[in-house]
């Protein structure tokens, strides 16, 4: 009786969950016509040459963060989650991107990066270089140098930017411009002698000097800007923060003293100086903080700027801590400068391409039922242990915990928190990526040659293709191209992604 008494409970309270209109057939049917009529739309296709270009890179947003982030948007908005949408996921044309490096099956964020900015897959570690390139091998590097779509737009005559919530010479922004042996040589205070003795530039230093008249370049690690032991404008007593850099140079002065006579080029370092900026009287604006969410601006405030790079890279540290809780947030933040980006453009003349440069070995179950709280407790207990677990987990990372010689309980401990690390099936120090594929959201003029699935390094030459830049301009009309800036907000990037 006690049985048959918890299992209506379960049956009445499972119920409860459905909301009343899904109960009808019908309102299933409605929708999926209305889809079905939005799909025939689609028939007549966007062919207009692309004014601007608008790169979102989620860094480390597979496509199970994808899904949760989704939940857990419609969850801050009071619904039960499943049913809510994404701004990416409004856009019409997905298609799946393969990540691999020439070199790994599970990639990093420097190889990938070279694929979907410069279109030619790489060496995990290596960035803006060919597959003939040996990571920490400067002697390997030269002739083997790629150019990005950033360069590709700027040989055009267009207006590009670089945005992004981590290190702007971190491994996803710095593709766009640099050529190096190592992800990690962020100044030459990080590189080897014999590096520095074969000629081998620092990626802080070639940010500056590459592509000069970069017009945006915005996000985090000022230090290797500037000379080893400087005092940081903003910590002058953490020796953490000091400058980095072996060759005194001060690289933001120099950035500013590249500029051609009568342009206005701004150094920022906190929100409050860039909201306090004209745009309309700048031409060139760098901005670097210890903590790039302070400068993130919304896409309003950089409106008036020709061009623009936009990424987010926290999303990939958030999951690397096991913090899945920063993860998800971070996907949603990045969702929002989505549709706001949507709402300031069109999609005729806009070609909007969201998408990941890898995954993460992040996954979320347990029979959860509908609306469960997204960092919440499975429905159910092990078979094995007897113990609670979250509905997240991962495969492997620093929430690997024995107690007692058992798997941690759960439920003794605050599983909600911001800092919490989800249990992990293997201990590591850091969480790895995951080798699975990535969805890539696609919208605006030539959005439908992204479908199927897809190399990763395919995704600029199609953007290139639609913008009528690069190596793939005979199809275009010469008296129709457009004059107006290349856009590109890629997020690696400021709410960015890496």
């Amino acid at each position: 009786m006690k049985a048959l008494l918890l299992l209506l409970l379960a049956q009445l309270c499972s119920a409860s969950l459905v909301p009343e209109r899904e109960k009808d057939p019908e309102y299933w049917r409605r929708q999926a016509q209305e889809t079905l009529r939005n799909a025939l739309r689609l028939q007549r296709l966007n062919q207009n040459v692309a004014k601007n270009l608008i790169l979102f890179l989620g860094d480390g947003m597979g496509v199970s963060t994808v899904t949760a982030a989704r939940i857990l948007k419609g969850q801050l908005q009071h619904g039960q989650g499943e049913e809510s949408l994404l701004e990416m996921e409004k856009f019409p044309y997905v298609a799946l991107a393969k990540t691999y490096n020439t070199n790994a099956q599970v990639p990093d964020s420097a190889g990938t990066a070279t694929a979907y900015l410069c279109g030619v897959k790489a060496n995990e570690g290596t960035l803006g270089v060919s597959a003939g390139v040996t990571r920490d091998r400067c002697n390997t590097t030269k002739g083997q140098e790629v150019t990005s779509i950033l360069r590709w737009a700027k040989d055009a005559g267009k207006a590009v930017g670089i945005v992004t919530t981590t290190r702007v010479t971190h491994a996803t922004p710095s593709a766009a411009y640099a050529h190096s042996a190592n992800r990690d040589w962020y100044s030459d205070g990080e590189m080897p002698p014999d590096a520095l003795e074969g000629g081998c530039k620092d990626i802080a230093r070639q940010l500056v000097e590459n592509i000069p008249d970069i017009e945006v370049i915005m996000g985090g690690g000022r230090k290797y800007m500037f000379p080893k032991n400087a005092s940081d404008v903003e910590y002058p007593h953490e020796e953490k923060h000091r400058g980095t850099r072996l060759d005194r140079r001060n690289l933001v002065q120099a950035w500013q003293e590249a500029k051609p006579p009568g342009k206005v080029a701004k150094y920022v370092w906190h929100r409050r100086e860039l909201l306090a900026l004209n745009l309309s009287r700048v031409d060139f604006l760098l901005g670097e903080s210890r903590h790039p969410g302070v400068l993130q601006p919304q896409l309003g405030v950089l409106g008036g700027t020709p061009g623009l790079c936009w990424g987010s890279g926290r999303i990939d540290h958030g999951h690397h801590e096991g913090k899945a809780k920063q993860a998800l947030h971070e996907a949603v933040e990045l969702d929002r400068a989505i549709g706001l980006a949507t709402r300031l453009t069109s999609a005729q003349d806009t070609l909007s391409v969201v998408t990941a440069d890898h995954s993460h070995v992040f996954t979320f179950g347990g029979y959860t039922p509908r609306g469960n709280p997204i960092f919440g407790l499975a429905p159910m207990q092990s078979d094995v242990d007897r113990k609670p677990f979250t509905s997240i987990l991962y495969g492997n990372g620093p929430g690997y915990k024995i107690v007692a010689g058992e798997r941690e309980n759960v439920s003794a401990v605050d599983f909600a928190h911001a800092d919490y690390q989800a249990q992990s099936a293997v201990p590591l120090r850091q969480e790895t990526h995951g080798g699975e594929d990535v969805a890539v959201f696609a919208q605006g003029p030539m959005a439908h040659l992204l479908h199927g699935v897809h190399e990763q390094n395919y995704i600029p030459h199609a953007m290139a293709y639609a913008a009528c830049i690069g190596s793939n301009r005979a199809h275009c009309n010469a008296g129709a191209r457009p004059a107006a800036p290349l856009l590109l907000p890629f997020l690696a990037l400021l709410v960015l992604l890496c």
